[in-house]
């Protein structure tokens, strides 16, 4: 009974975060992600060594090709995740610069099948919702809670998102991975290490 009260709560906050952020005119999204892109590379620290992993924005996300495009003029790894089926992890593969991508379900574009994997050692995450203590609340399907409990190692999360997606509480449940720090167009804001 209280699982059913725990997801009925969670339908309920993805509905009002997708009303939140329907309700941003094109001009103050591509506002924000060009304030969020700057952000990134001015307050997140990672190594030349390191893959990066983004994502494919779809519906009305946050946009992070203006990150990923200069991660990848810089030489970065980069890699984008694929919908492999229902129940599994992500498919992290790397987009190289010169590749094309293709359709990869849910509105996504992706990296072909033969582009090689890579583990990240940050992940820049998609989400419909967060909350001060860093939970992601995410779209119901478990697929990044799946692909992180899948790799050998703990990334950085970074959620990317517009400040109107701030939630007051989302219940967290112990296959929830809290985020590490999220940037939205009013800033950064790092949260407490994980346990």
């Amino acid at each position: 009974m209280a699982e059913l009260a725990l997801e009925e709560a969670k339908a309920a906050l993805r509905k009002q975060a997708h009303v939140a952020r329907a309700a941003l005119s094109a001009e103050a999204r591509g506002e924000a992600a060009s304030t969020v892109a700057h952000l990134f590379f001015e307050d997140i620290a990672y190594g030349p060594e390191d893959v990066i992993a983004g994502y494919w924005r779809i519906r009305d996300e946050l946009d992070c090709q203006p990150i990923l495009i200069r991660l990848m003029d810089g030489g970065q790894k980069v890699v984008l995740p694929v919908v492999e089926g229902e129940g599994k992890p992500l498919d992290l593969r790397v987009w190289e610069a010169d590749q094309p991508l293709y359709e990869a379900g849910f509105g996504t574009l992706a990296p072909s099948d033969l582009a090689p994997r890579a583990e990240p050692d940050l992940v820049l995450m998609p989400l419909l919702g967060f909350d001060a203590a860093g939970t992601r609340l995410g779209y119901g399907g478990g697929y990044y809670d799946r692909t992180l409990a899948s790799i050998g190692k703990k990334p950085l999360l970074v959620g990317l998102a517009f400040a109107c997606q701030e939630l007051p509480h989302i219940p967290r449940e112990p296959h929830d991975v809290p985020l590490d720090a999220v940037i939205t167009e009013q800033g950064v804001r790092f949260f407490e290490a994980r346990t």
